[in-house]
């Protein structure tokens, strides 16, 4: 079942209503786009500081590859395997990103589509809501004579011997 990551954004002056449509639920999974077209992604989603890390990374690795011997298949295969490893960890850089401008992470929904992990989310946060709303105190009753401390327990007065 697919998992979505929930973030809400940073609390600016708007409505509840426009803060609850800002939301972002994105799905956890390999990601094609970011293995076969990695800067062309990060440039699309805005992922400016991964972009920087990516450009000065990846060509000083395969040119001291190329300097100390290796063959340039072997480097095409690195190259290639750093593609993967962006296309595996697509959602884990959207994520530090967002968590980097401000955003909370709200954790992971499990549901089937993202219809359905969006009325989970704000299902169980409306719950949440109400359940950390607190009680009124409990009044004292007047019929009840205030005595000293109640013990509960197996003693039935304080300091008790055993």
């Amino acid at each position: 079942m697919p998992a979505y990551a929930v973030f809400e954004p940073p609390m600016r002056k708007r409505s509840a209503a426009d803060h609850a449509d800002r939301f972002i639920f994105f799905r956890e999974r390999f990601s094609l786009a970011a293995f076969l077209f990695g800067p062309l992604w990060m440039v699309w989603r805005r992922l400016w500081l991964v972009l920087i890390v990516y450009l000065v990374t990846v060509p000083l690795l395969v040119t001291g590859l190329l300097r100390i011997g290796i063959a340039p298949s072997a480097c095409a295969a690195v190259y290639l395997l750093v593609e993967l490893l962006i296309g595996m960890e697509a959602a884990s850089l959207r994520r530090w990103t967002l968590i980097r401008r401000g955003w909370r992470d709200c954790g992971i929904v499990i549901a089937d589509d993202l219809e359905l992990a969006e009325r989970r989310f704000f299902d169980a946060r409306s719950t949440r809501e109400r359940a950390a709303i607190p009680a009124a105190p409990p009044r004292a009753s007047a019929h009840l004579p205030l005595s000293g401390p109640e013990v509960i327990g197996l003693f039935p007065e304080p300091g008790g011997g055993r």
